[in-house]
């Protein structure tokens, strides 16, 4: 599984990913700060990259619009606010056992909460 994290997450969970062998990108890396929802999808699916977010809505609608234009993507995977900002470990874990249980990823337009 290999995830891109949206910019409403910190990059240093990312970094905390990669030092436990988790695939994973930031949009700050990817120099890809201050694109659109739309742009960051699209920038995830052509990387073949599980979207990670918090912003549930806009990704759902987005989905739901890939789908409907038959643009496959390879999930988007969504923090909830249960997890709070500051505990980055806390949300790299629960992306890493989320990783561990999906080797294959996530289906094409997949949704899904850790």
């Amino acid at each position: 599984m290999k995830y891109y994290l949206d910019e409403d997450l910190s990059p240093n969970i990312a970094e905390i990913l990669k030092k436990q062998g988790v695939d994973a990108v930031s949009v700050h890396e990817a120099e890809m700060t201050g694109a659109s929802d739309l742009e960051q999808l699209e920038y995830a699916a052509s990387k073949k990259r599980c979207m990670v977010t918090r912003n549930r809505n806009d990704f759902i609608r987005l989905t739901v619009q890939f789908f409907n234009e038959n643009r496959p993507h390879f999930g988007v995977l969504i923090v909830p606010y249960s997890y709070p900002g500051d505990r980055l470990s806390s949300i790299a874990d629960a992306l890493k056992r989320y990783a561990l249980n999906h080797k294959d990823g996530m289906s094409s337009y997949g949704i899904d909460f850790i």
